[in-house]
This record gives structure tokens, C-alpha cells and sequence, in this order.
């Protein structure tokens, strides 16, 4: 896939993986349609992207709301034309033990990483069909394959994630051309773990902080290799962890 002028989605895109692909795949040529709840930020990282040459639209919107997704596609629609991809990179990691209860946290992870997952896939859709491809990228984790202590929540909405994608593909690939990945990293150094409001969960992660982790730009790097290949080569699974981790 050529990125030239080729219209991405990306959600969580005003920091982290987010932000760092947004840069990668408008230097390399796409619009990319930057959307998140934070409008200042995106702002900014749309200025820069200008700067550098490219092309950003900022696209505010909450990605638990089915009705916020659709207006973004018809956003990106009427600036560009169509919708060629997304990367469904929004998610949340509010770690805790089961015993603790944090219900509500439980069902944050549920909305943002399973369910607006869900609703981007929706939204954009009917345009790839259209199209006759394009790519959906969904980013899952190293939790989809294997549970860590105070994971049980979040690993359970990475795996299904990595599930959901496999059946995408499955669906969409043979029929309409539409290639399905499942990014899926390890320890990664981004603002993910801010949300973690547990003080166990908080002490035992300092030895992951003394860890050498990859940086959002290994991972922006994965995807435009997913996004970059011809259009008969769907890559799956990318499942990408620093030297250290175990």
C-alpha cells in the first residue's frame, strides 16, 4: 500500500503510539485524521505535522461513543474524499486487583478497548467496502497472550481484541481486500500506566520502570511496515517486546 494521499484514521492520537504514528504515516505522505477527546493537543500535534510538510485533521471525538466515530469518518470523508484505514490505537490500563474491586475502572477498560474498537471498526466500515480494501489496525499487547498480576481486566480486553482481529480478517480479507493486523507490544514508554490507581499494583511496577522499554516510535514503526505492504500481504500478528522483558 502505497500512503500517498491515502486517508488513516488514528484514534488516541494526541500522545504516545498514537502521536508517534501520526508523524510516521504523514511523512510518508497519508492524511492522517488525528482523533482523541484532547482538542488542544491535537492541535498541536497537527501543527507540526504541517510543518513538517504533511497532512493532519484534527477530529475530536470520544471513541466509547458510536455517534462520535461516525462523525469523524464523515469528517475525514468530506476533507479528503474517503477513508482508506484505522488504527484503533485508544486504549486504557488502570491496573488493579481483582479483590480491590474497582468496578468502574473494570468497565472503563471494557468501553475503551474492547468497545471503541468495536465502533471504529463500524464506523469505517462501509467505506472500505467501498473502496474494495484498506486496513484496519487494532493495537492489542503482550496481555493477550499471557496474564500478569493485576491484569486479569485488561488482559481479557487485549485478548479480545487479538480474537476480534483475527475474525476481521478472516471476514474481510478473502471478500473485499480489506488486510486486518493485530499490533500487540510489550512495555512500551508511555503515559498508559498513569491511569493505575492501585498502590500494590503501583509498587510492583517499578522493576518494569527500571527496564529499558520500547519507545512509541518502535511501535509506529511496526505499523507503517503492516501498512506499507502490497496489497496481497496481510500481516496478522506483530508482537513486539523490548530486549529485556521477559
Amino acid at each position: 500500500m502505497n500512503l500517498e494521499n491515502k486517508t488513516i484514521i488514528i484514534t488516541g492520537a494526541s500522545s504516545g503510539i498514537g502521536e508517534a504514528t501520526a508523524k510516521k504515516l504523514a511523512k510518508h505522505g497519508a492524511n492522517v485524521v488525528l482523533m482523541a477527546r484532547s482538542e488542544d493537543k491535537l492541535k498541536e500535534l497537527q501543527k507540526n505535522i504541517s510543518n513538517d510538510g504533511g497532512k493532519a485533521l484534527v477530529a475530536t471525538g470520544d471513541v466509547t461513543k458510536s455517534s462520535d466515530f461516525k462523525a469523524v469518518v464523515e469528517k475525514a470523508v468530506k476533507e479528503y474524499g474517503t477513508v482508506n484505514g484505522l488504527i484503533n490505537n485508544a486504549g486504557l490500563m488502570p491496573l488493579s486487583y481483582i479483590e480491590k474491586l474497582k468496578t468502574d475502572e473494570w468497565e472503563q477498560m471494557v468501553d475503551v478497548n474492547i468497545k471503541g474498537v468495536l465502533n471504529g471498526v463500524s464506523a469505517v466500515l462501509p467505506k472500505l467496502k467501498e473502496n474494495k480494501g484498506g486496513n484496519i489496525i487494532n493495537i492489542s499487547s503482550m496481555a493477550a497472550h499471557q496474564y500478569f498480576p493485576g491484569g486479569a481486566v485488561y488482559c481479557a480486553t487485549k485478548s479480545a481484541v487479538k480474537m476480534f482481529s483475527e475474525g476481521l480478517r478472516q471476514e474481510l480479507a478473502p471478500k473485499y481486500g480489506i488486510n486486518v493486523t493485530s499490533i500487540e507490544p510489550g512495555s512500551v514508554s508511555t503515559n498508559l500506566t498513569s491511569t493505575i490507581t492501585d498502590e500494590d499494583i503501583k509498587e510492583k511496577m517499578q522493576g518494569m520502570l527500571e527496564m529499558t522499554t520500547l519507545e512509541s516510535e518502535d511501535i509506529a514503526n511496526a505499523i507503517y511496515y503492516a501498512l506499507s505492504q502490497p496489497d496481497r500481504v496481510n500481516i496478522n500478528d506483530v508482537y513486539i517486546v523490548p530486549s529485556e522483558q521477559q
